[in-house]
């Protein structure tokens, strides 16, 4: 591929992902967010649309196309991690009827690549590619509290910690006391950092080499998590995790602590 294609490549990647913050955009706003010329965000977006990239509507405006959806199924169906842990998230599931996620960490980031929704008619609004800053939330949380100390130590004294929900953690010393008080305990929980008057308790899962490579969490309304609850809701979580954990090949004498 000589150098001219690269180019192309990459600036029609700049165009896809200004859809990922807009469902739709004119071929006038695609060429102002992309700050490209004219003429080359107007072959782009042809190309694109012609290959199912884009779609447009009879308006004009542009939406990414059903192609997205083929990628975007086969990326989910090849993640191995999420094959081995449906199973053991659908009997979690069933073991405390409450919604169970599957998390990854995606840069300084988690991103939701499974849910389980709870029986009860009151739930929380979660979906699979939510994302969530890793000082926020459990399912966030658990990931940064067992990541290498370098790199954690690293994240904790760049990032700006700002309020998302009421119970948010924002002061650093606190968030490394929560952070060494999960990797004591194997588990954390979160109340409403995330979003209001909800619960959050999450588990780290290991891969064979001893690291960090997701959490798993169940969540819900804080009324149906009382403290008489609490330890049973431990005791499920931190038993699906350690048997994903194994499934991944995973050994105790393999930690990286």
């Amino acid at each position: 591929m000589n150098q001219h294609q690269n180019k192309t490549v990459v600036k029609s990647m700049e165009l896809l992902q200004l859809f990922i913050e807009h469902e739709r955009l004119s071929l006038n706003e695609m060429i102002a967010y992309a700050q490209m010329p004219k003429t080359s965000v107007h072959r782009m977006a042809g190309s694109l649309e012609a290959m199912g990239f884009l779609q447009r509507g009879e308006d004009g405006k542009y939406a990414l196309g059903l192609l997205f959806l083929q990628f975007g199924q086969l990326v989910a169906e090849r993640l191995d991690i999420r094959q081995l842990a449906l199973p053991v998230m659908s009997v979690l599931r069933d073991e405390v009827e409450e919604a169970v996620h599957l998390i990854i960490r995606d840069g300084d980031e988690a991103i939701y690549v499974e849910k389980l929704d709870t029986p009860h008619p009151v739930r929380l609004y979660t979906k699979i590619g939510r994302r969530a800053p890793l000082y926020a939330g459990a399912c966030s949380r658990i990931i940064l509290a067992f990541l290498a100390e370098q790199e954690r130590e690293r994240y904790l004294q760049e990032v700006d910690l700002q309020p998302i929900g009421r119970g948010t953690i924002t002061d650093k010393d606190e968030l490394r006391r929560l952070l060494a008080e999960s990797r004591a305990k194997g588990f954390t929980i979160s109340h409403s950092e995330l979003e209001n008057d909800t619960v959050a308790i999450a588990a780290p899962i290991f891969d064979h080499l001893g690291r960090i490579c997701a959490g798993i969490s169940i969540a819900g309304p804080q009324e149906r998590f009382s403290q008489a609850r609490l330890p049973e809701l431990v005791a499920h979580l931190t038993n699906a995790a350690e048997r994903i954990s194994t499934a991944l090949g995973y050994r105790r004498a393999n930690r990286n602590e």
